[in-house]
């Protein structure tokens, strides 16, 4: 009977290891599906109840070299293969925190099996905001990695991402991020904010209507990582609010067909036209296109795909941004034509009509991703975001000069701005001051998803006083203008009150001209960059003099002195006359006489000689500083033109007025203004005598 017993339970206890073996290749073939079909979500949730399930000692888990140990055998490939392909399922699903604690294992593992999970682990590190340890890992990577693929093309890049973020994380942020407030984000993906009017937000959601499932990805037009079936379906909302808290989140009335998502949109000038992009399945696989909708009685109709100028059979065209002006379209796609990924297009409008479309050149693209497209007309400044560019690690904001025929070289717009993960979806708050106050979306606070964040800009102020060099008092009426001289733009321009301040809202670590000018003032420019102001908030540029003068009327040059009875200048009368090259290069359209005195001594014939060499000398010295020959006269005036008598009422010598009478002098001639033209915009120009 023992031994019937004891069969008995042989038999089950074998039984019951079956039905665990059985139950434990279970999830890893769950999971296995679950990977396969992308659905990194699930697939991680098996991999975990798989890890479970195995008997490993934590010593196998170390490096085989720790103590020459042999590589472990049987069950601990199983281990490997499943802690690696969790790790790649937290990557791919954008969980790169649980990502970077399974890819330091599987990097431990030191197995050639998997060859790429030192750059993985690198990237996590970098997403996580640890740029020093990621710099180590991609640096290692780069040392050991020898196949030729898109990662080794991509490390040096990643690399130099690490190196940029460690020199950006030491200045002080040009902007302030929070995240917006009310009912905005909730629920899925929120992302590319449009303002409607001044109080109302329209955004794109994936929130569910139906309780939520795990989901994964970011948004439809970022990751194209929507399921089948899933509850969470790209829509456009509005809500209502201010000061970055917006409520009463509800649908846009824009009718949307089963199997669809639609959002990231763009209104033109007038309001009554609606880009969107519009997501659809054909042969199991999503592609975008660009919709608009016009508004008809109040509502908007159902959207018309905009035709083969914009949209491609076979790929993708998403992301619409419309000018100001109506006059172009912006979009991203990764059309036949681009430079890799996706890339950004112009097309010119006609109406609601777009002409073909230009690709907006390697100037901006590159051949990883370019996105979401904004233009501020005002600064002829394009927002975009690129991860093909150094910068702090996914899509990143970079800007870029241009109108649409020239693009300067586009300039990461930093942290915090910018984070070590994706963000995306830049707009204005304001148009008449763009980058004051805006909003962006960025998944910098979610694992899965984008959301919603304000944006301002920390405001640094420059300050100065504009004064008359001879009354020294406060020079009202004048106009101050501020240029960046890297950009050569103007950025401000103000008119001086009674105090003769100015005031202008700059950014750090610039360089700048302030130019002040007034009506028979001479005009004067100076320098100053922002350094200080990364670690304050405003400075106070020196006190500047400017100058009056007259039409025709001479000013004396004090300190110009020439060798007894020649014109050779002295050293010392070269540094009198630089201020004369300083007045020049600041005034570019003033012609001015330089004019030369003598005192009695001598003949009028040697006199008038002796002065108009001289008066030549002066005008040679400013031509070799640069100064053209066609707004420079000398004249020499001899002993024709005494300012002091030469000798006392008792016809003695009088040495001090011949001193004065021995004078150089200059006087402004004429100025030439700018007239506006009549039928181009060449304008031109007019002389005042």
């Amino acid at each position: 009977m023992k031994k019937i017993t004891l069969i008995v339970l042989v038999i089950f206890a074998g039984i019951i290891n079956s039905i665990q073996a059985q139950y434990v290749y279970d999830y890893k073939h769950t999971a296995d599906v679950y990977y396969g079909a992308k659905d990194y979500y699930s697939a991680a949730q098996y991999y975990n109840k798989a890890l479970g399930t195995f008997k490993i000692k934590p010593e196998q888990v170390l490096p085989y070299s720790v103590g020459e140990a042999a590589a472990p055998k049987g069950k601990f490939k199983d281990y490997q293969q499943v802690v690696a392909r969790l790790a790649e399922s937290y990557r791919l699903y954008n969980d790169f925190g649980n990502a970077e604690t399974w890819y330091a294992q599987v990097v431990g593992f030191n197995n050639p099996a998997y060859p790429q999970a030192r750059y993985w682990y690198g990237v996590c590190l970098r997403a996580n905001g640890k740029y020093d340890q990621a710099l180590q890992q991609f640096t290692e990577f780069k040392k050991n990695y020898t196949t030729s693929d898109e990662i080794a093309t991509r490390v040096p890049l990643e690399i130099a991402n690490c190196e940029f973020a460690v020199n950006e994380s030491k200045k002080q942020p040009r902007f302030t991020i929070q995240k917006t407030s009310g009912n905005v984000n909730e629920g899925g993906a929120n992302y590319a904010p449009v303002l409607l009017d001044q109080n109302t937000l329209m955004f794109t959601s994936s929130r569910p209507e139906t309780p939520p499932l795990p989901t994964s990805g970011k948004a439809a037009d970022k990751k194209n990582t929507n399921r089948k079936g899933t509850p969470y379906v790209n829509d456009l909302y509005t809500a209502t609010g201010s000061n970055n808290t917006y409520d009463n989140s509800r649908k846009l009335n824009i009718p949307l067909s089963k199997g669809v998502d639609q959002g990231v949109s763009a209104l033109s000038p007038d309001g009554n036209s609606l880009y969107l992009t519009r997501w659809n399945t054909k042969n199991g696989e999503r592609h975008a296109s660009v919709y608009i909708s016009i508004k008809q009685n109040g509502a908007w109709a159902e959207p018309k795909v905009l035709g083969s100028n914009v949209n491609v059979e076979g790929y993708n065209s998403m992301q619409p941004f419309i000018t100001a002006d109506g006059k172009y379209l912006l979009f991203t796609s990764n059309r036949p034509g681009g430079m890799g990924k996706n890339d950004l297009w112009y097309c010119v409008m006609t109406g609601n009509t777009p002409g073909s479309a230009r690709n907006m050149g390697t100037a901006i693209n590159t051949k990883d991703e370019e996105q979401a497209p904004f233009y501020d007309q005002e600064k002829n400044l394009l927002v975009f975001s690129t991860d093909g560019r150094v910068g702090l690690g996914g899509l990143d904001f970079f800007s870029s000069e241009g109108d649409f025929g020239t693009w300067s070289v586009p300039v990461n717009m930093g942290m915090p701005l910018n984070s070590p993960k994706d963000d995306i979806y830049y707009t204005a708050l304001d148009n008449s001051h763009p980058f004051a106050a805006g909003f962006i979306s960025s998944d910098r606070e979610s694992v899965c998803c984008l959301e919603v964040f304000g944006v301002n800009r920390v405001r640094k102020i420059a300050s100065g006083l504009i004064i008359d060099c001879d009354t020294r008092k406060p020079l009202e009426g004048a106009t101050v203008t501020l240029i960046d001289t890297v950009r050569r733009k103007n950025i401000n321009k103000v008119t001086l009150g009674p105090s003769g301040r100015y005031t202008f809202e700059v950014d750090v670590q610039r360089y700048y001209k302030v130019v002040a000018e007034k009506e028979n003032y001479f005009t004067k420019a100076f320098y100053f960059n922002t350094d200080t102001l990364n670690r304050v908030d405003s400075m106070d540029n020196p006190t500047v003099c400017i100058k009056h003068y007259e039409i025709e009327k001479p000013i004396v040059l004090n300190n110009i002195y020439y060798d007894f009875g020649k014109a050779t200048l002295r050293p010392e009368s070269k540094i009198v006359l630089d201020t004369v090259v300083g007045i020049l290069n600041d005034n570019p359209k003033m012609t001015i006489e330089m004019s030369a005195h003598t005192d009695s001594v001598g003949s009028v014939k040697f006199n008038d000689k002796l002065s108009q060499d001289r008066a030549q000398s002066c005008v040679d010295y400013l031509i070799s500083r640069g100064i053209s020959p066609a707004r420079l006269i000398a004249k020499g005036y001899g002993k024709s033109r005494p300012v002091a008598p030469n000798s006392l009422p008792n016809h003695k010598d009088n040495p001090e007025g011949r001193q004065l009478n021995r004078r150089t002098e200059f006087k402004v001639l004429r100025r030439q203004v700018q007239v506006p033209a009549s039928n181009d915009d060449s304008g031109s120009t007019q002389s005042t005598q």
